[in-house]
């Protein structure tokens, strides 16, 4: 029996584009019988965040990243053409005008997929977000836990 493959992937980018890129590769992955992680850290934990405010309790400063930061993976500006919002507009429309499916389809997609995808604990602190803030059924860890996986990996990217 051959050892299953495995890819890891950091998403430290908080840009549409690249986090769809990532969950593309995570999910073509999956799909090759990879097991996978997503660790999100930084930026990237915008991908994760719930759409919806909650009222948690929090500092003026984790307040202010919570305001500042888009909620949800929908809500996502793009790294290139952003065009003060347009941009998403514009590359949703081209993707569902190819039937592609749209970066919270492919998080889905993941999930159902058994994708591990996890949110950087320490980055949760820095940022002030909460576990409540980000989407159910993800794991939380540190940089230590995402070491163990990528030196088991076959794939390691950094996105």
């Amino acid at each position: 029996m051959t050892e299953k493959k495995r890819t890891t992937i950091i998403l430290f980018s908080g840009d549409y584009d690249k986090a769809m890129a990532a969950y593309i590769i995570a999910n073509g992955a999956a799909a090759y019988d990879h097991e996978v992680t997503i660790f999100h850290t930084f930026w990237g934990l915008n991908a994760l965040r719930k759409d919806e405010p909650l009222a948690l309790k929090k500092g003026l400063l984790e307040k202010m990243f919570a305001k500042m930061m888009p909620r949800g993976a929908d809500k996502m500006a793009l790294s290139k053409m952003n065009f003060a919002g347009m941009g998403p507009k514009m590359i949703k429309n081209v993707i569902k005008k190819h039937n592609a499916m749209p970066l919270p389809q492919l998080i889905e997609m993941a999930q159902e997929q058994d994708i591990k995808l996890v949110a950087c604990t320490m980055t949760m602190d820095l940022l002030g977000l909460q576990q409540e803030e980000l989407l159910d059924n993800i794991e939380y860890a540190g940089v230590a836990a995402y070491l163990a996986d990528a030196q088991e990996g076959n794939v390691n990217l950094f996105i």
